[in-house]
């Protein structure tokens, strides 16, 4: 017995050093990719001499004597600290997803290969100006020199996830930056996904159940639209849900979970200190590390100081010395499905305007990691590339006989929406920066602009020019050899939506409706936001003159008016009615629960239970009201509609009539289905976070999920690279914080606000910003979530444009020299 208990003991000793051991093995290989950024580095590709200063919180203050030095220093801070993110960003636009990740991506890369992406990218190229094609040539040079220093100097690779997928990094190309932009399109689209959408409803409702479920935004443009089935006369009146990708490696969003943003400015006359503010926190998925990287580039023109998307050479949002510029997702309709006709004699060709035409066809391989290769054939009509049936619920609209194609302003080959970019970077008025939006193709943005004394909103991006008659207004799938339903260029960018110094002082955009134009000179009848305004409206009429820090306050309030509008609408019949309840009942934890929300007001803070309770219950109410009458397509709709349940408690033209359960024996009025919905969502809260619903919190239902797209769901290694955090907000609120609205944490914060800043001209250098998790995209980096933390408090750091105020903190200044 005690032999075996000494062997036992040697074999537990042996493992737990062998254990050690690898463990050590594994982190020497990956720390070798940290950088070193006190270093000095002599490089091929440069003019001159560079200076990276990296502040306290490792953001590169970049020094050359010329531009192109200066994204030459770019591109080698990029790939120091986001290579693994910029190359996967890379594959994902040429579609080669699958030789890493096998037949989990399969999908997503036949989407990305049939949209032709990185050919558009490639020949885009092309049709840049000489500056700003120097300017990628440039970057792509920096990028490749730090590629070249890995391989020389054993550095690890580059970064601890090419241990575990193909290590070969193929050089960058200008095209690449440019392809990356065009993802970015992507991840902001989404007319493509709701036109699916209304087509799928509009098959099983009436018109008028129809706006209910996907309600017009309120105002006076025009917004009628046919029947899909009057359109297609053989299509089956049922509806498939459209399945949306899961799989936080496809770029393509569900309607609900498409970027949005906020973005506001004050004029000199509206600020205290008397010069213009500016405010700017766009809304994109969460994820570790985040995509935007801080950085302040001293060109030529003077410093830029904002946020950057790795592989992309340009501060997207961020100020000079003289000008701030933010963004928003203008939600403008730049995509439009056409079902074209196969031709019954000859299916490789389809029906065009003067007869039939063969398709444009292209042969491709998508070779898929520890699978045979997959083999498919791209096909593009006149108005652009087919989709697969197979993907998003097509199948369940697209009639027999017929394919989708579509028509998307990112597709252009002649894209410039980089030289936008640069001109913007430059511009030091506002004048100046509205003519660089000119040519900007896509997305479309509104850009908020504010030098020191007036402010000004310019929608940038190409608006297809449709024609007044066109079958469904660009609302649904229309038929696409007809003339009139195609696009016939594009709209004048003068004719874009501008507002330039206007009378009240103030501009801003939460994703709302920024124009009533008619079809077709409209922007489009799908916008991202109609409750977030409303906040935001009374927060800045509040104050005759704003500061940074009420900016500041705005930007990180919470408060839904969502909630306070339609808590007195469904708990109007429930509030202090009937008898007390017994202790223990069901009746009582509805009046204790009720009695929270009477005095709860609409503050999504973290620290509450109300919050969980009044979205538990909202979530619950909207899918009890509609699963009857949409069966599978219920699912589409996860998050609350709140214009929906508006109409249906106010009975806007009879919109009551979806309080019904129709499976049932008696009729439901709408306080009955509301009473059954809270109950039935209480008794789902009591099973995941317990009865006593005083000590329930918000933010432990609500924690930001900031996922490695990679390595997010591998057993051990999501402890390290995983980030977790309770967070206030909501689907409403200004200071937005997603749900996902599904799955086993249903109110997990999923789309945030991954950039924040705001800039005061009265003092440039008190401006003010933060990322969501940190600089570096290497795990084990300080400054893999140092960030993050500030973050979730509302708190940011200085951006400041003062070279000496970089210097006093830094964590490391790397020079680079010309070999």
């Amino acid at each position: 017995m005690e032999r075996v208990f000494r062997w036992t003991l040697r074999l537990l000793t042996a493992l737990l050093t062998l254990m050690a051991g690898a463990a050590m093995l594994v982190y020497f290989f990956a720390s070798r990719s940290l950088p070193d950024y006190d270093a000095t580095w002599q490089l091929d590709g440069l003019n001159a001499p560079v200076e990276i200063v990296r502040d306290n919180a490792n953001i590169p203050h970049i020094f050359g004597q010329s531009d192109e030095d200066v994204f030459f220093g770019l591109g080698v801070a990029h790939a120091q600290d986001r290579l693994w993110q910029m190359t996967l960003l890379r594959r994902t636009a040429q579609g080669r997803l699958s030789e890493l990740f096998g037949a989990r991506t399969v999908k997503t890369d036949e989407f990305l290969r049939r949209l032709d992406l990185y050919r558009a990218a490639t020949d885009s190229v092309d049709a840049l100006d000489p500056t700003s094609l120097a300017a990628l040539k440039a970057y792509a040079a920096g990028v490749n020199a730090w590629i070249e220093t890995i391989n020389t100097e054993a550095l690890g690779r580059g970064a601890p996830e090419f241990f575990l997928f193909e290590p070969q990094i193929a050089p960058w190309q200008p095209a690449d930056s440019i392809a990356i932009g065009k993802i970015m399109a992507l991840d902001l689209a989404t007319q493509m996904q709701n036109e699916i959408l209304r087509a799928s409803a509009s098959l099983i409702l009436p018109n008028e159940r129809l706006v209910d479920i996907l309600p017009d935004v309120p105002g006076n443009a025009e917004m009628g639209a046919p029947d899909y089935g009057s359109l297609f006369p053989g299509l089956p009146k049922f509806a498939r849900a459209p399945v949306w990708p899961r799989d936080p490696l496809n770029p393509v969003n569900p309607p609900r979970l498409s970027g949005a943003s906020n973005a506001w400015a004050a004029t000199a006359n509206r600020s205290a200190a008397g010069a213009a503010l500016v405010a700017n926190d766009p809304h994109l998925g969460l994820s570790a590390p985040t995509i935007w990287y801080l950085a302040r580039l001293e060109l030529e023109s003077g410093g830029v100081i904002g946020a950057t998307i790795p592989g992309l050479p340009a501060i997207m949002a961020g100020r000079s010395e003289k000008l701030g510029w933010a963004l928003t997702s203008a939600y403008a309709d730049d995509q439009d499905l056409y079902m074209e006709e196969l031709n019954p004699a000859d299916t490789q060709s389809y029906r065009a305007p003067d007869g039939w035409k063969a398709f444009r066809t292209e042969r491709s391989i998508i070779d898929v990691k520890d699978s045979d290769p997959v083999t498919i054939t791209l096909r593009w009509t006149e108005n652009g590339p087919v989709l697969p049936r197979s993907h998003f619920g097509l199948d369940g609209i697209t009639p027999s006989g017929h394919v989708a194609a579509l028509a998307w302003t990112a597709l252009s080959s002649e894209d410039s929406s980089f030289r936008a970019a640069l001109g913007l970077m430059k511009a030091d008025t506002i004048e100046a920066a509205i003519a660089a939006g000119a040519y900007h193709v896509a997305p479309a943005v509104n850009m908020i602009l504010a030098d020191r004394e007036g402010v000004a909103l310019q929608l940038m991006g190409r608006l297809p020019a449709r024609d007044p008659q066109h079958d469904s207004k660009g609302r649904l799938p229309s038929l696409g050899w007809q003339e009139r339903n195609r696009w016939h260029g594009f709209l004048p960018y003068e004719q874009n939506p501008r507002i330039v110094d206007p009378a009240g002082g103030i501009v801003g955009n939460t994703n709302n409706k920024t124009t009533d134009r008619a079809f077709p000179n409209h922007v489009s009848y799908l916008w991202g936001d109609t409750q977030r305004i409303l906040r935001w409206q009374k927060l800045m009429a509040e104050r005759e003159v704003h500061t940074r820090e009420s900016f500041i306050a705005a930007q990180l309030d919470t408060v839904s008016t969502t909630a306070r509008t339609l808590l007195p609408l469904i708990a109007r019949d429930l509030w202090y009615t009937g008898e007390a309840a017994p202790e223990g009942t069901p009746e009582r934890q509805r009046q204790r629960a009720l009695e929270l929300l009477a005095n709860w007001n609409g503050e999504m803070n973290e620290h509450l239970p109300e919050p969980l309770i009044y979205a538990a219950w909202l979530r619950q109410l909207q899918h009890k009201l509609i699963v009857d009458d949409l069966g599978p397509l219920a699912e589409a709709f996860i998050h609350p509609e709140p214009l929906f349940i508006e109409r249906v408690f106010r009975d806007i033209d009879g919109a009551s009539a979806w309080c019904d359960i129709q499976q049932s024996t008696i009729r439901e009025t709408c306080s009955d289905t509301a009473r059954i919905a809270l109950d039935e969502a209480l008794l789902w809260i009591a099973d995941n976070y317990g009865s006593a619903l005083e000590s329930l919190r918000w933010g432990d239902a609500h924690e930001a999920h900031h996922d490695h797209l990679v390595l997010g769901n591998t057993p051990v290694l999501k402890w390290f690279v995983n980030i977790r955090q309770s967070t206030s907000g909501g689907d409403h609120t200004l200071n937005r914080a997603l749900t996902a609205g599904e799955g086993d944490a249903p109110f997990s914060n999923v789309q945030a606000a991954g950039y924040r800043g705001v800039y005061d001209f009265a003092d440039p250098d008190a401006s003010v910003f933060i990322t969501a998790t940190g600089q570096s995209g290497h795990p084990l980096s300080r400054h893999y979530d140092d960030l993050g933390e500030l973050w979730r408090r509302g708190e940011y750091i200085p951006m400041t444009l003062d070279p000496e105020l970089a210097r006093a903190g830094a964590v490391g200044i790397t020079l680079l020299e010309p070999r």
